[in-house]
């Protein structure tokens, strides 16, 4: 083979990664300019060879709320409120492998306060291969709590209030992660002896002594990430039991 063909042969390879690249950067819930690359659309499987020629790193930031998923967010996950805007809101994109080992497409919006932090948890967790079912906007599922968790849906910023109270949940702040929900459910037993889960599909997976897929306990590695980066877990608190639950700690804030 000539110099000349292996010099052109490498600058197309160049120019096809850079390509693939520039494509990932301006991608955000629309269509590529470049036919045969995949657009970014959550929840979607990305071909591992895409993301070898691309880089991870491509695959997770978090930026201001572009225009297009703030009109997506609209009278779902967001309403008009006088506690937080747009401008205290970020938008992340990760990639993240599901239970059955795909690399699959994420995005969440949470708090600028924790958007960096995110990021990294997300991304040590995609490095360790750690199965996140799916990862999608709240307003895929009209922004229906019940809905999205059934799916198993991880999340962040919603607003709404806590469940049985009129009180603004710290999702409603995006401060805090809900982590494969379905497997990880809430539940708080009344003094009438009826418990109240969340999802409620999610009531046989209220017994941690048994043995199934996306658990959260003290022993696994995204309990392990998010308490270290500040968070509390849901799975400790007394007066009921948020298995899927880290919330940032504001005392922490620096």
């Amino acid at each position: 083979m000539s110099i000349a063909r292996v010099f052109f042969k490498g600058m197309l390879s160049r120019l096809f990664v850079m390509a693939l690249l520039l494509c990932s950067m301006l991608s955000v819930n629309g269509q590529n300019a470049i036919p045969g690359v995949p657009a970014w659309k959550a929840g979607e499987v990305l071909p591992s060879a895409v993301v070898a020629r691309v880089g991870v790193d491509s695959y997770f930031s978090a930026v201001p709320i572009p225009d297009s998923v703030w009109a997506g967010m609209q009278g779902y996950s967001y309403q008009e409120n006088p506690y937080i805007g747009r401008s205290d809101l970020r938008y992340v994109r990760v990639l993240h492998y599901d239970g059955d080992g795909k690399i699959r497409m994420g995005e969440l919006v949470c708090n600028k306060l924790i958007a960096n932090r995110l990021v990294e948890i997300f991304r040590k967790l995609y490095e360790a291969r750690y199965p996140i079912q799916q990862m999608v906007l709240p307003d895929v599922y009209g922004a229906d709590d019940e809905r999205q968790m059934r799916a198993n849906n991880s999340s962040c910023f919603c607003f709404r209030t806590i469940a049985k109270s009129g009180r603004l949940s710290k999702h409603a702040r995006g401060l805090a992660v809900d982590l494969n929900p379905l497997y990880n459910p809430y539940y708080k037993d009344g003094t009438n002896g009826k418990r109240f889960v969340q999802p409620s599909t999610g009531a046989p997976y209220c017994d941690r002594s048994k043995k199934f897929p996306y658990k959260i306990d003290r022993n696994d590695l995204a309990y392990k990430l998010f308490t270290k980066a500040g968070f509390e877990w849901g799975g400790a608190w007394r007066s009921c039991k948020d298995f899927q639950h880290f919330e940032w700690i504001e005392q922490t804030q620096k």
